[in-house]
């Protein structure tokens, strides 16, 4: 089985000469309509029998085509429901329904917790899982990792497995006709790719998530897609407003899957997203944000736990344009919340990878971070507006 501890054990000491590591899947391909050639790619992998892991909405919307191109490719299939939770008990249900099918490979078709409890279930069948994401919400498809929770949505481990998906395969026809938020989250979760790969690459101590040294080119991948972001957010969110595939969301998609995914990974996470998994022990938080709405909090005060206040000025006046929460506020929380803050802070403070960051992180240092990013946060909304916030929460 995969490690079950949130974070797996450094492959290599500080005391030891490290390597430079980069890790991808080994195909990844993206366009308008792909999902419609899924069976011709598997002939490529000699897959004969496969297993459809969704939901139930994604067995209804985007089964049909899959089955379909499963059959042309004279692959048979079965179905298997995904129910909503990457839990150890949803992992360990579907595993053994499909214990006795003897399928070549699982394909995973859903949004980022439907993907890693994928990968999760696939790994214990000893198969190959191919990625079929429906949203660009998050850098989940490109990673050999999964975010494991509990049956009530907390973050509680995670798994770390020896391969990556085989396929990964974006449809932009269905990412564009999914809601603008899905999208929009993506870009939170995806701009924290530079953010948190720069440090590491800065710092020399610091690992990534596979416990070596980033590459300059993971962090490149994650520059690349900082500037992406910043070019064609905006133009994007407007395509899949008007359920449209343009150059735009094409960019923006594969920054948000592609590029995160392979940029976070190989490039090394730091604050931002030790601040977005503390958020998801506030139940209200939990339940109402998307984990790319919460990495965007993650990215605001690590910036100013670095003290760069322009940058964060620039990010935050970005994520107010396309409707990313700038505010404590705009997360479901208050100032007032003192005991909330401080539990999240001192979460934050404990997260692993914050020693990624070239000094030494107190809960106290997190907690006034996050109140500096909230005063920036609430300067932006009133010189850019929150209109697009809104119009994305209802």
């Amino acid at each position: 089985m995969p490690a079950t501890d949130f974070f797996p054990q450094p492959i290599y000491s500080n005391t030891q000469k490290v390597p430079r590591v980069l890790v991808a899947p080994p195909r990844y391909i993206q366009g308008p309509g792909v999902l419609a050639s899924v069976g011709r790619y598997l002939t490529i992998i000699n897959v004969k029998r496969a297993v459809v892991y969704a939901s139930t909405r994604g067995l209804a919307e985007q089964g049909p085509v899959l089955r379909s191109s499963l059959q042309e490719a004279q692959i048979s299939s079965l179905d298997c429901r995904f129910p909503g939770e990457c839990s150890l008990e949803a992992i360990h249900t579907a595993v053994e329904a499909l214990a006795a099918e003897q399928v070549d490979c699982l394909i995973a078709v859903g949004g980022g917790k439907c993907v890693d409890a994928g990968k999760c279930v696939a790994y214990r069948l000893g198969v190959p899982v191919i990625v079929v994401p429906t949203l660009a919400s998050n850098d989940a498809p490109c990673s050999a990792v999964s975010v494991v929770y509990t049956p009530a949505g907390v973050v509680s481990a995670a798994e770390f497995f020896p391969d990556h998906p085989a396929f990964v395969v974006v449809d932009t026809e269905v990412v564009a006709a999914a809601a603008e938020r899905y999208l929009v989250a993506g870009m939170g979760d995806a701009m924290a790719t530079w953010y948190e790969a720069k440090v590491c690459l800065a710092n020399p101590h610091a690992r990534n998530v596979v416990g070596a040294r980033p590459t300059v080119a993971a962090a490149a991948l994650g520059e690349a897609c900082a500037t992406t972001l910043f070019a064609h957010g905006v133009d994007a969110g407007k395509a899949v407003c008007e359920n449209r595939v343009d150059d735009a969301l094409e960019q923006v998609v594969e920054a948000n899957t592609l590029l995160s995914g392979v940029g976070f990974e190989s490039g090394g996470l730091a604050a931002a997203h030790g601040l977005a998994g503390a958020l998801t022990s506030i139940s209200a938080v939990e339940k109402n944000y998307l984990h790319g709405e919460m990495v965007a909090a993650g990215v605001m005060m690590q910036l100013m736990l670095q003290q760069d206040k322009s940058e964060a000025l620039r990010v935050a006046e970005f994520f107010a344009a396309v409707g990313l929460p700038v505010t404590l506020a705009q997360i479901g929380m208050q100032r007032s919340d003192d005991d909330d803050l401080r539990q999240i802070a001192q979460e934050t403070a404990d997260y692993m990878f914050i020693s990624n960051l070239p000094f030494e992180v107190s809960a106290d240092m997190v907690y006034d971070a996050v109140l500096a990013a909230d005063d920036i946060g609430s300067a932006v909304s009133e010189t850019v507006g929150d209109k697009a916030y809104r119009r994305l929460q209802n």
